[in-house]
């Protein structure tokens, strides 16, 4: 196996985050995390709630950078 293969090999087992376009509520950040680390997208959206609402709006300023920052699913 040569550097070239192991290096292709690594490439393409690397995951992406990418906000969803089939599993979205307002914008498919949720969803999109949640296919990356394989969870469910509600388990996400309910522990971003709580954390909107006991970190004093913290949970929604990640989600509005998340928003902004990560691209669109192709």
């Amino acid at each position: 196996m040569t550097t070239n293969d192991v290096i292709n090999e690594a490439t393409t087992k690397v995951k992406k985050l990418r906000r969803s376009r089939d599993d979205r509520m307002v914008a498919g950040v949720c969803g999109g995390v949640a296919e990356m680390i394989g969870v469910d997208a509600a388990i996400l959206r309910m522990v971003l709630v709580a954390a909107t609402l006991f970190g004093f709006g913290a949970g929604a300023l990640l989600y509005l950078a998340a928003w902004i920052l990560v691209p669109e699913a192709d």
